[in-house]
């Protein structure tokens, strides 16, 4: 094993080509997930033998071409480029062929070996293609696999195809430029090889010049050569308008004429896109578009809590009967009380509350991944597009505000897919507002105690609040900071499919276990520290208001007075949910206040504004770093202080306009 040659390959393909289906495909269990160095990207890396080969895999992220716009794409592309793999698997949607046969010629350009995993094969014939992939294979001198990823249908030909490939010479690109365009290009790639500064193959760079890639013209002005290459490019790009455009229409030239060749259509219309046109004609529909996704999330919160809660009564009764037990057993065996305190009303009250919610969350995940699966998410982005737009923030912001009901570190760090810097900045600022599920064990506990005959419908409306703060907000920002219009929305459509229940059971599994992760370290650092400052000075009752916690709400209370919960217990509560949201429970667990406390200390309509204020107020510290890394310091800062401020005014005008309605 040891003795055995690694390689390094690279997974490339459009977005929504089933890219991710064949690495997890490829990978199985052998995955890792980190960032690239020095940016916030997320990497995926995973690797499997074959044969005598350990085989590496990197899964870029999806592009369309390797013109580089957003973070993803130039991350994309500095590895294809800089990095040079040993081999690419391009992922090509054999559905929307000519799209995809675009980024494979360009990776031919760029001297790259290459193999074709022809993906999607079931789609394609349900709309009337024939592709003859061993013609398409011998005109482009690579291999092309026939895939079904969903199925795992050609995976280890796939495999196979990998390991033959990598023995294999580079293959010669194809020629579609034109005798004039080529002498031009080789002219430049000569010269181009003499200059120590270029670090990237010769003819992709002379490509990039030629397309006047700003990139590119920045390292052309540090070669020696400058002059003479801009003379040799100037004699071609002079007579067009623009070259690029040009260029990328010999390519779509090429690929029309080998598709010509390789593909038949049959029978018409394809039955998948008249499905998904049927479907679209509803679920992207100017009315109804949006009160079908407002029913698709009262749904969502209506699985949550019929399905979760049972499950989450159990685990309760199970920490309670371990609390007890524990209670019973250690005194007898001699184990300090203080210790006794520490593990029943600190670690286990505080981490044991916060188990309790794992069913719910979990089933929040899943219904995410759901609709991610079944292509409803691009579907809810076009949809919100022109109330985005009217408010100020790019249609496309709308999948990290959703992807911010799960974690917002997560959520911040996918604003790389915006273009603009202008966008990102503003999603970024409001996306702490998304109601994240560190803050459904909140809404849970305190609707299960004050709104149990309408849990579903309360949860919902703070989710609805957070979306209707976060773009008021950004359009006071962008009032403020940024005053440049709004570019329009293009984004693909995914078709609609089946889901692949395996891969969302994955994801939402990998995404409770990261919870989890933060229960079983910030939690127990937060608990224990509850549980000491509510144990101190030496001779008070335990969590009483004599404790150094309980001075320390008490002192906060009396702003929190005209929200109706100025209790020192509320103050504590909102003070460790600073560190993260989670903490808020295990601080009401930690400190012993049970339903009947919680009762005393807030009424219905407290309750509410209570929860308004875990929505809106300070992002929890893992939130604020990446602001700080995404968007810089000064911005962190602001995104740091103006919930607080509009938090502590929601919760107030609640309760206030609350009271004059119900006397």
């Amino acid at each position: 094993m040891a003795n055995q040659p690694e390689y390094t390959i690279a997974l490339a393909g459009n977005p929504n080509s089933g890219k991710t289906t064949i690495f997890n495909r490829l990978t199985g269990s052998n995955q890792s997930t980190g960032n690239w160095p020095g940016v916030t990207v997320e990497r995926k890396e995973g690797h499997f033998r074959f044969a005598d080969k350990t085989i590496r895999i990197i899964d870029l992220p999806g592009i369309y071409s390797l013109t580089s716009y957003s973070l993803d794409e130039k991350v994309a592309r500095d590895f294809l480029v800089e990095r040079e793999p040993d081999l690419v698997v391009v992922v090509v949607d054999a559905d929307n062929l000519e799209r995809n046969l675009y980024l494979v010629l360009q990776l031919l350009e760029l001297g790259e070996k290459v193999v074709i995993a022809l993906n999607m094969m079931d789609m394609a014939e349900k709309s009337g293609l024939q592709i003859n992939h061993l013609a398409m294979a011998q005109q482009l001198q690579i291999r092309v696999v026939p895939t079904i990823g969903v199925k795992g249908e050609g995976i280890d030909q796939l495999r196979e195809a990998i390991a033959q490939r990598l023995e294999l010479p580079i293959p010669t690109p194809p020629s579609y430029y034109g005798e004039e365009i080529d002498e031009a290009l080789s002219e430049v790639q000569q010269l181009l090889e003499q200059e120590e500064k270029c670090t990237c193959p010769t003819r992709f760079m002379a490509v990039k010049l030629a397309e006047e890639d700003p990139e590119f013209l920045a390292r052309l002005q540090k070669m020696t050569r400058q002059e003479e290459i801009m003379e040799i490019l100037n004699r071609f790009t002079s007579a067009e308008s623009d070259i690029a455009v040009m260029l990328a229409e010999k390519r779509y030239g090429y690929i029309h004429g080998l598709c010509r060749e390789c593909v038949q259509r049959r029978g018409g219309f394809s039955t998948r896109v008249s499905f998904s046109d049927k479907v679209d004609s509803v679920a992207t529909n100017r009315w109804l578009g949006i009160p079908l996704f407002l029913f698709f999330m009262w749904l969502s919160f209506q699985l949550i809590f019929s399905l979760g809660n049972p499950l989450a009564d159990l685990i309760d009764k199970s920490v309670g009967l371990l609390s007890e037990g524990l209670q019973g057993i250690l005194p007898l065996v001699g184990v300090h009380p203080w210790l006794i305190s520490l593990l029943t009303d600190g670690i286990i009250a505080g981490v044991g509350a916060i188990l309790v919610f794992v069913p719910n969350i979990f089933i929040l995940f899943t219904v995410f991944a759901l609709l991610g699966e079944t292509g409803y998410m691009s579907r809810a982005a076009f949809v919100m597009d022109r109330l985005m737009h009217l408010l100020g923030l790019h249609g496309k912001s709308f999948i990290p505000m959703l992807l911010g009901f799960g974690c917002n570190v997560p959520a911040i760090m996918a604003t790389r897919t915006l273009e603009s810097r202008k966008d990102r900045l503003l999603t970024i600022l409001v996306n702490p507002l998304m109601s994240c599920s560190a803050r459904l064990p909140i809404y849970i506990l305190f609707t299960g105690i004050f709104f149990r005959e309408h849990q579903g419908v309360v949860v919902l409306s703070l989710y609805l609040l957070g979306i209707v703060l976060a773009v008021a907000m950004a359009r006071l920002f962008k009032s403020i900071f940024f005053r440049q219009d709004t570019a329009p929305l293009i984004m693909e459509l995914p078709p609609y499919q089946l889901p692949v229940w395996g891969h969302v059971f994955r994801q939402a599994w990998t995404r409770t276990l990261m919870f989890l992760r933060r229960a079983g370290t910030v939690i127990v650092f937060g608990v224990m520290l509850i549980w000491l400052l509510a144990s101190l000075p030496v001779g008070v009752e335990y969590a009483s208001a004599a404790s150094w916690i309980g001075r320390l709400g008490a002192f906060i209370a009396p702003v929190l007075e005209p929200a109706g919960f100025g209790s020192w217990q509320a103050a504590v509560t909102l003070i460790f949910g600073i560190v993260a949201k989670e903490v808020m429970i295990g601080t009401l667990e930690t400190l012993r206040v049970s339903e009947e406390v919680l009762r005393l200390l807030f009424t219905p309509l407290s309750t509410y504004a209570f929860m308004v204020m875990a929505l809106i107020y300070i992002p929890c510290l893992a939130t604020m770093a990446v602001i700080r890394k995404e968007a810089g310091l000064r911005w962190a800062v602001l995104a740091t202080v103006y919930p607080l401020l509009l938090g502590w005014l929601m919760a107030v005008l609640v309760y206030q306009v609350g009271s004059l309605f119900l006397g």
